[in-house]
């Protein structure tokens, strides 16, 4: 089931492992984004796979704001050749990396608020249930 224009090479599994470690996202977060049958043991499978399923892969690429081509065609070789052979001018390098991605972090504060929401929702459901409770031994 290869595609003629598949590069034996490349590990769409392992690719997707190193673009989700360079945004620094955990695989219990990326697990999270893609739903509830998902969990960190079926990312950590997913990672292990020369092949992804197309329309996993795509769900993971938009999760990780990167495109799907990129999990699909990096080929680690290659890629150390070109920065090998490109980066001998530090002025290229530092036009590379002067521009970070937030939004890793952006959608872990997005999450962090909404557990506070919950946690704050939880306590008000405890503080009624316990005027409740108080009020039946009152009687």
């Amino acid at each position: 089931m290869t595609h003629a224009t598949s590069n034996p090479k490349i590990h769409e599994g392992r690719n997707l492992k190193r673009f989700r470690e360079m945004l620094g996202i955990k695989q219990d977060f990326l697990a999270f984004e893609l739903g509830e049958e998902w969990n960190q043991q079926k990312i950590s499978l997913l990672e292990q796979k020369e092949k992804i399923d197309a329309d996993v892969l795509e769900q993971v690429s938009a999760i990780l704001k990167i495109p799907a081509e990129a999990i699909r065609n990096f080929d680690e070789e290659k890629a150390v050749n070109i920065i090998s052979n490109t980066f001998h001018d530090s002025s290229v390098a530092n036009g590379v990396f002067h521009n970070p991605i937030y939004h890793p972090i952006d959608k872990l504060m997005q999450l962090h608020e909404e557990k506070i929401a919950l946690y704050e929702r939880m306590l008000k459901e405890k503080d009624e249930m316990m005027a409740r409770l108080e009020r039946l031994i009152g009687k």
